[in-house]
């Protein structure tokens, strides 16, 4: 936050200035369907990444396998890449091709 001086009769006061700055753009993280990885896997991923109860991480694994993608969360820019790294790092550890990707919410 920025300051401004007023003058008030010879005396200098501080006064907080407001800035209207809009808060940064979130990003929501996706997972994609395939054909190879199985629907506990993603139940797993879901619960291990985005801290989901097991009945909501079946109801977004769902999406993504009726609909092609389900939304995990939505997060500020950093946050969500690093959900994506992680996501496809784990996949890769298990071998399978289970991606995630993010875009601007």
């Amino acid at each position: 936050m920025g300051y401004m001086a007023t003058q008030k009769q010879g005396e200098y006061t501080l006064e907080a200035e407001r800035s209207r700055t809009k808060p940064p753009p979130l990003y929501k993280v996706l997972l994609l369907n395939d054909d190879f990885t199985p629907m506990d896997f993603v139940v797993v991923v879901l619960q291990k990444f985005f801290g989901m109860d097991r009945e909501r991480a079946t109801r977004v694994m769902l999406q993504v396998h009726r609909e092609g993608m389900g939304v995990c969360g939505v997060f500020a820019k950093d946050v969500a890449a690093t959900k994506v790294e992680q996501v496809v790092s784990f996949a890769r550890q298990h071998q399978h091709p289970l991606a995630c990707v993010m875009e601007e919410n």
